[in-house]
């Protein structure tokens, strides 16, 4: 089963609710007593700020593995890859439930987007406000599916953000899987730009290199590192690097070079695989 989030609060049948725990402040004008608890009736669950389909279970208490799913760099019709990457995890994992997210200022082919100004594509859409806008959604989903562990799953650009997460809010997610990951963003942006010579690859951007934000990963946390041996855009290099360092800091860390696969990994039955490795030691997890 699977549901449609977009950025911005959905109206019930009577009418919009407000951004928040509460109703609107409107709705208490008038009043000079103390104020008192809100009935049931007026209170909603907390928003995501970015567009998300959700797959798996509904009932957010059944759930004990719950996948985020971030999309790459490219363009909308991109953006099928991490839907179908969400709905097959659902069927594969017991009592899961799956939400791909569109970042900030991503669109995909049904129209939707999420709020926001998308990078260019050279690698500048790492940014804190960028993260942070993914952070805080995955927030409320961890707050919804109180009861699960929390699996993010990054795909290329999704990856970098997937890491940096794992390094400044640690406290998120349970587990990540970076596919195809740019995850030494400096020697990733040289090696583009040897690629693709322009101005747009040597220029500074306001990135997080996961790099340097690994120091932060919780040492309780388990990875999962993915990349195709044919990866021309992120090769393996990049990946081997970050799960070195997660390794030097005591994180089990599941490295894997695909044989004869190359950028576009996502839905590989490698990745689905290490996701349901992932989702078992964690249900065995004290």
């Amino acid at each position: 089963m699977r549901s449609e989030t977009p950025g911005v609060p959905t109206p019930p049948a009577g009418g919009r609710l407000g951004v928040g725990i509460f109703a609107p402040l409107a709705l208490l004008a008038g009043c000079t007593g103390p104020m008192a608890t809100p009935p049931a009736a007026t209170r909603t669950a907390p928003t995501l700020n970015l567009h998300a389909r959700s797959f798996g279970a509904t009932t957010p208490d059944s759930v004990r593995t719950l996948v985020v799913v971030l999309h790459g760099d490219g363009g909308p019709g991109a953006r099928s890859d991490h839907y179908r990457f969400a709905e097959t995890a659902t069927r594969t994992i017991p009592k899961s439930a799956a939400v791909a997210l569109l970042r900030p200022g991503y669109g995909d082919a049904a129209g939707n987007q999420s709020p926001g100004q998308a990078g260019l594509g050279f690698g500048d859409d790492y940014t804190q406000e960028r993260i942070e806008a993914v952070a805080q959604s995955i927030g409320v989903l961890r707050r919804r599916f109180a009861s699960a562990r929390l699996i993010l799953v990054g795909d290329s650009g999704g990856a970098a953000i997937a890491a940096d997460i794992a390094g400044i809010r640690p406290e998120l997610i349970d587990a990540m899987v970076l596919v195809g990951c740019p995850c030494a963003l400096p020697e990733w942006r040289k090696a583009m730009h040897k690629q693709q010579p322009g101005a747009a690859w040597a220029s500074p951007v306001a990135s997080l290199d996961p790099l340097k934000t690994a120091g932060g990963v919780m040492p309780g946390l388990r990875a999962a590192v993915l990349v195709g041996a044919d990866d021309r855009i992120t090769p393996p290099p990049l990946s081997r690097a970050y799960a070195e360092a997660l390794a030097l800091r005591g994180i089990a860390t599941d490295l894997r070079i695909v044989p004869g696969r190359g950028h576009d990994l996502l839905n590989d039955p490698e990745v689905l695989a290490a996701t349901v490795r992932l989702a078992s030691a964690l249900s065995t997890k004290g």
